[in-house]
């Protein structure tokens, strides 16, 4: 929607008229004769309108429903997980070929190293499914659901760095500010229920590398757009969001009491100033007195039986785990949470690999396997999409020193693995290829872009056609670069 018709659609009559004194308002009267905006400024709640999505309808019929992404912050190893390659046993600390290399640009972690020997997966690979996809002893479960996976072998993206590339991949550009993925969703789509939040953010807990990069809020932010469209982040200790509870002395009447209040005067503030956000507030306050009741129901999981957290693993009944938060993330699905997105650091790798990501795929294996699964008996993969992944991928060459029992891999943005299951996405599909190094890709290339282009797809939105104009810019998440849906992976 142009944000002229939003900025009008959300004002009330006395700012509407009042306007038509100023030259902006005469330009604004000159619409009326179109019929619409003038039934949407009298007839529409403002309220009602913050809820529903700019877009009214999607530009297509939708796949997905509700989405839940995977997002493995720090880059896992692909050959180390899914890009199986067997020759690189044969050259074992051997320089790899400057060809291979071609002038890529390095970090300044590795790019001092005199040499940059091979360090081959110590780990063994089988081939599972109908697709024969090779997986790494390190994903037993994940093997046990390839048929119904989409794996993409071809990630790429320009970002070397962990911090341009997380906010890259989450908000189509390298510089902080743009909204995020999250929050195209609710502003394009809206809510599918009254008393959670339509994008919901889950940090995990790891026990892999100690020291992991930073994750900022930013990266679920809503960027120039409405603020109520942000992930709202769920907390492992306390409140699961912050202020949850009355503080000691305030009854839930005493509480219903100040926000009735504090809405009059914002309300007050609206009809001063016609300020979309005004409305935006009020929201975000309304939800936040309905998410006292809402939000304790969620997290409580007396209701679950004992297979479900055998299904999920021990873990899924400690809070913060990633277990636990794939849990969370299927029974904030059927509770109409149309974007969940659950957070695991510690994928850093640049040494001792061996030791710290075998930890890393324990903590999501059997977690990612029953996600997938439980939708699945549910009935709900149909219309779930689930997106596993990570920013970029790591070298084949080593960083630091090289054993035969150890080795680390330094950042490497030229391929990488990501999956995708449900919604319309074929199951049994392995997509893509890579040189016999996993560092440059040979067929089938996937943008971080297209990757964002094809998740709009499955909610049945044309990431052209989905925007926001602010500052002169025509802003969208898969930015101004040509960028494709995947059609190879969608059935």
């Amino acid at each position: 929607m142009n944000p002229i018709d939003e900025y009008v659609e959300l004002e009330t009559r006395r700012q509407f008229f009042g306007r038509i004194v100023g030259g902006l308002g005469l330009a604004a009267l000159g619409s009326l004769n179109m019929g619409s905006m003038v039934k949407r400024d009298l007839e529409t709640d403002p309220m009602k309108a913050l809820a529903r999505g700019v877009l009214g309808t999607t530009h297509f019929p939708a796949k997905a429903k509700r989405g839940i992404y995977l997002f493995m912050s720090g880059a896992p190893s692909q050959m180390d997980m899914f890009d199986y390659k067997p020759k690189m046993r044969e050259m074992f600390d051997q320089d790899l070929p400057e060809s291979i290399i071609n002038g890529q640009r390095l970090t300044t972690m590795t790019s001092y190293q005199n040499r940059f020997p091979v360090a081959p997966s110590i780990y063994d690979f089988q081939q599972y499914g109908q697709s024969g996809a090779w997986v790494s002893e390190l994903l037993p479960f994940t093997s046990q659901m390839v048929d119904d996976i989409a794996i993409i072998k071809s990630m790429w993206t320009e970002a070397i760095n962990h911090d341009p590339a997380i906010t890259y991949i989450q908000t189509g550009n390298q510089i902080p500010g743009r909204p995020s993925l999250g929050a195209w969703l609710s502003y394009g789509l809206g809510s599918m229920n009254d008393n959670l939040p339509t994008f919901v953010v889950l940090n995990s807990t790891w026990t892999g590398r100690k020291d992991a990069q930073a994750l900022y809020s930013r990266l679920w932010g809503s960027g120039p757009l409405p603020s109520e469209h942000q992930g709202v982040a769920f907390r492992t200790h306390g409140d699961p969001v912050l202020y949850l509870s009355n503080p000691n002395g305030v009854s839930q009447q005493l509480r219903r009491k100040m926000l009735d209040g504090v809405n009059a005067m914002n309300e007050k503030i609206y009809q001063d100033f016609g300020d979309p956000e005004t409305h935006a507030r009020i929201s975000q306050y309304e939800m936040a007195f309905r998410m006292q009741k809402s939000v304790p129901e969620l997290t409580d999981l007396s209701d679950e039986p004992e297979s479900t957290f055998e299904l999920y693993g021990p873990d899924s009944k400690v809070p913060g785990t990633f277990a636990y938060n794939c849990l969370m993330a299927r029974r904030m699905a059927e509770k109409g949470v149309r974007f969940s997105q659950i957070f695991h650091r510690g994928w850093d790798q640049h040494a001792n690999l061996p030791k710290d990501l075998p930890n890393q795929c324990k903590d999501i294996d059997q977690a990612s396997y029953a996600l997938v699964t439980d939708l699945k008996r549910r009935g709900m993969l149909d219309d779930t999409l689930v997106i596993w992944g990570g920013e970029f991928g790591r070298t084949i060459y080593c960083q630091g020193e090289l054993t035969q029992t150890n080795y680390g891999r330094d950042h490497h943005p030229r391929c990488y693995t990501m999956w995708m299951a449900g919604a319309g996405v074929k199951g049994g599909v392995v997509h893509g290829e890579t040189d016999d190094f996993s560092y440059n890709i040979t067929k089938d290339p996937v943008h971080i872009r297209d990757l964002n282009a094809t998740i709009l797809n499955r909610f049945g939105i044309d990431h052209e056609r989905l925007n926001y104009q602010h500052q002169g810019l025509d802003l969208k998440l898969t930015g101004v670069e040509k960028a494709r849906v995947i059609n190879p992976v969608l059935a």
